[in-house]
């Protein structure tokens, strides 16, 4: 199905943050976007130059007009636009019946300018409390008092961007008190413009879409660490990142086809004809294998056949491997164990009836950004 995720949050002009990258996000990962847009903004890379809040009346009206017609399947609130606007949309979304709500509690932009004032930081009590999970990176969860402030609502995702070291470590805190982390590299880049509303609005896009709520914060993850890494580079200061380079990266409702191997006997040549063709090559290890990117996100890796048993293998990313390896050996079908291999894929093989090689694997940001990527 088609995810309808209702989207209460301000406008950038910039597109890097706000609505612009809420509907980016949304759409890329194969949801519907709807939007009641509670702040206009005149911002850019540099910094937030004119904020005007719209009117909470119209903020209300665009909530009503959307659900009484289209419904919603999860929501997400980001920047406000006032403590009247807080109270009202909080009266409405209590009306919706099993709907996942996702606040992420915006106070201050990538640039340092302040979006919410005292009373509209003081009226995010009433959000919270209706929030299926609250998304404060540090500075925001030590202005709503911290963890114990939060602790016994829904849950909190505690996005650690913030915070010193090479590490990035998000935890999920569960409204039982159970906890869970992800911890990868820091991605060392200028271009971080809409992390937190790209990270919240695919959260709900996966909400929507039924997954659970851990699932749905890991695949948001990928997400946001994939465009990240394919930022533009527009503007002199916080750009924004390249939601629109991340394509097949993400669980969409089923197994993705986006990676083939093919069997090679002349390395040089191979890696020439491909280069020829116009992917460009992100892994190197001649004289045994090389992987190349397409324009799309799709990739194709050449190894020499004793590697590949001199027959194609056909890569299925999926995401969750061990529920479709499960169903599959139900079915009576032959399925290896899932592996975790040493390039970082996590791997299961079977044949089809005709006997060509498939695997299904999950690889997350490694299938294109593996640690050895060329430059």
């Amino acid at each position: 199905m088609t995810p309808r995720i209702l989207i209460i949050a301000g406008s950038d002009s910039g597109g890097g943050a706000g609505i612009q990258a809420d509907i980016k996000t949304g759409t890329m990962l194969g949801g519907h976007a709807m939007t009641a847009i509670a702040a206009i903004t005149a911002q850019n890379t540099l910094g937030v130059q004119a904020v005007m809040p719209v009117p909470t009346d119209m903020v209300i009206a665009q909530i009503d007009s959307v659900v009484s017609d289209i419904g919603v399947d999860a929501v997400k609130i980001g920047m406000i636009g006032s403590a009247e606007t807080a109270h009202a949309v909080a009266d409405r979304l209590e009306k919706l019946a099993d709907v996942p709500i996702i606040f992420d509690p915006v106070m201050v932009a990538t640039s340092g300018a302040a979006l919410a004032d005292d009373a509209t930081i003081a009226a995010f009590a009433r959000l919270i409390g209706i929030a299926t999970v609250v998304t404060p990176n540090l500075p925001e969860l030590a202005a709503l008092g911290g963890e114990n402030a939060l602790r016994g609502r829904g849950a909190m995702l505690i996005k650690g961007g913030h915070a010193e070291g090479e590490e990035l470590v998000d935890r999920l805190i569960l409204p039982d008190g159970g906890e869970i982390r992800w911890a990868d590299p820091r991605i060392e880049t200028r271009h971080s413009h809409g992390t937190g509303c790209t990270l919240a609005s695919a959260i709900a896009t996966g909400l929507g879409r039924g997954m659970t709520l851990a699932d749905a914060v890991a695949r948001a993850r990928t997400f946001v660490r994939l465009a990240l890494r394919e930022a533009p580079g527009f503007g002199g200061g916080h750009g924004p990142m390249g939601h629109q380079a991340v394509r097949l990266d993400s669980d969409l409702g089923g197994p993705m086809l986006n990676q083939v191997t093919l069997p090679l006997a002349d390395y040089e040549a191979s890696a020439a004809f491909y280069r020829l063709l116009g992917l460009r090559q992100i892994v190197e290890s001649a004289p045994r294998y090389a992987r190349f990117e397409s324009a799309g996100g799709a990739t194709l890796s050449i190894e020499t056949s004793e590697e590949v048993a001199g027959k194609p293998v056909v890569f299925l990313e999926c995401g969750d491997l061990d529920a479709l390896v499960a169903r599959l050996r139900g079915t009576g079908v032959a399925v290896s164990d899932p592996v975790m291999q040493s390039w970082g894929w996590r791997e299961a093989r079977l044949a089809d009836p005709a006997g060509n090689t498939l695997c299904l694997y999950q690889a997350g940001e490694n299938r294109r950004f593996p640690p050895w990527r060329l430059a």
